[in-house]
């Protein structure tokens, strides 16, 4: 006991810390030492052990009660090498995300597996299922207009789909897959190193558990062939930039069985010259004349859909008036909400003639004398 240190101070915690924080010390001490990542390391062998030694009786609460009381010799025997229950237990909970593909992956490499975890078996052994087929991205740029009415778009893109030589197995006509001699179908195989039984995959199936006979003469004995495509995909009324539609199944074939991938579209909206979309409102800018500003009056408005709408300006109008017209915006960009179609809101903008002809002049000048402006007339707040 002697030579053994602290399992506090080994995985770096106070000793009132809590699960979440032994797990998390554990995981960063275990993940560092991972035989994988340190091939032929001793040290970093030992360090695993004692971290993981220590995680054992720290995670479980009646083996740390008997440990804080009565130190080693109140767990002697509880924990150690080759009694890793709540390791197992924990670990999808302390390993998930950390690029080994799950707890079980880690403990059925070292310890060859075992432990309680649910896996994909073939032959009794851990072996895992085929690969889907690799997803695929597709950028679009279309204009507010389209995105508004909704447009049909052509895609041209290549992807990886089965061989219809050899069905997708990549063995040649009048020959098959046999099972591979060195791990007999397993995938991997299993060597001893000291404390840990370690899993690899197999070099000479890479992993598929099977071999050719002799290779597709088509495919090379990949399964997969790449095959250019144009398909017609449907962009939805309403659609807001950054948005992405799925086309299931054509993405890149999968391995054997495994279903394909996916292609998802990417869709951007450029922006438009006199239309702003703000949420499923368009906003636009309309020039009237003094004339029409003062008197009221109805005017076209050229919508960006190409759809001609008659305002109606009301008499004495002034720049920056807005004018709200009711379900002349986008369409909800997610028809699952119960969001309304959206609204146009006009802002009018008030225009002086630059050219006047000497009649002009003098019935602008009989208007002043009607209507004559103020001499002195009141700031406005600077907009």
């Amino acid at each position: 006991m002697a030579n053994k240190r602290d399992y506090y101070e080994v995985l770096g915690v106070a000793k009132g810390a809590n699960l979440d924080e032994i797990k998390k010390a554990y995981r960063k001490i275990a993940m560092a030492n991972h035989p994988d990542r340190n091939p032929g390391d001793k040290a970093a062998e030992d360090r695993f052990k004692e971290a993981t030694e220590a995680y054992e009786i720290l995670s479980d609460e009646k083996k740390r009660s008997l440990y804080d009381q009565y130190g080693f010799a109140g767990v002697d025997g509880a924990g150690g090498a080759g009694n890793y229950s709540n390791t197992y237990r924990d670990f999808s909970d302390i390993f998930s995300g950390m690029g080994f593909g799950g707890f079980s992956d880690i403990f059925s490499s070292f310890f060859g597996g075992g432990g309680g975890f649910n896996s994909t078996s073939r032959n009794g052994d851990y072996y895992g299922s085929a690969a889907s087929g690799t997803p695929l991205r597709y950028d679009i740029a279309i204009d507010l207009a389209s995105a508004i009415k909704g447009v049909s778009v052509e895609v041209a893109f290549s992807h990886y789909v089965k061989c219809t030589s050899c069905s997708g197995t990549g063995a040649a006509k009048g020959t098959s897959r046999k099972t591979c001699p060195t791990c007999g179908g397993k995938g991997f195989r299993i060597s001893s190193n000291g404390f840990f039984q370690m899993r690899s995959t197999c070099p000479t199936c890479g992993g598929e558990g099977t071999i050719l006979e002799k290779p597709c003469d088509v495919c090379g004995g990949s399964g997969v062939v790449r095959k250019k495509e144009k398909i017609k995909v449907d962009i939805p009324s309403g659609i807001a930039s950054g948005s992405r539609i799925l086309v299931k199944g054509m993405g890149d074939a999968g391995k054997g069985s495994a279903a394909p991938g996916d292609l998802y579209v990417y869709v951007t909206v450029k922006e438009d010259k006199n239309f702003i979309r703000r949420g499923n409102d368009l906003y636009c800018q309309l020039p009237i004349s003094a004339v029409q500003a003062a008197l009221g009056a109805k005017v076209e408005l050229l919508h960006v859909t190409g759809e001609v709408l008659e305002i109606e300006v009301p008499s004495g109008s002034q720049t920056g008036k807005l004018l709200r017209i009711r379900g002349k915006g986008a369409n909800p960009n997610n028809t699952k909400l119960l969001a309304s179609k959206g609204d146009l809101f006009v802002r009018l903008y008030v225009t002086t003639p630059e050219h006047l002809s000497k009649r002009a002049k003098e019935l602008l000048a009989m208007l002043e004398e009607e209507a004559p402006s103020a001499k002195r007339p009141s700031l406005m707040h600077w907009e």
